[in-house]
């Protein structure tokens, strides 16, 4: 399902105009990736929670070369599907 898809189906739902539903969806997910890009935590109940998570730096190897190098630690966006999004998906 791409966003436009997304936003067609919120207006059903709802009664908004797709174009209404859109600016919604539009403004939910820049809330939630400021959000997340500031370190806080996102919690939607039953449905999960979006984090900043942090990987630890490595060694790792070049697949080409082979030869050892270093990975540095880095941040990277999380999401963890609550437990009725779990539970609906199966």
């Amino acid at each position: 399902m791409t966003g436009q898809e997304l936003a067609i189906a919120l207006s059903a739902k709802t009664g908004l105009t797709r174009r209404s539903a859109a600016e919604v969806l539009q403004a939910v997910t820049e809330t939630i990736m400021d959000a997340v890009r500031d370190g806080d935590k996102v919690t939607i109940a039953g449905f999960g929670t979006f984090l900043l998570a942090q990987r630890a730096a490595r060694k790792g190897r070049n697949p080409r070369t082979g030869a050892e190098m270093s990975i540095p630690a880095h941040k990277f966006p999380r999401f963890v599907a609550g437990k009725r999004f779990n539970e609906s998906a199966k």
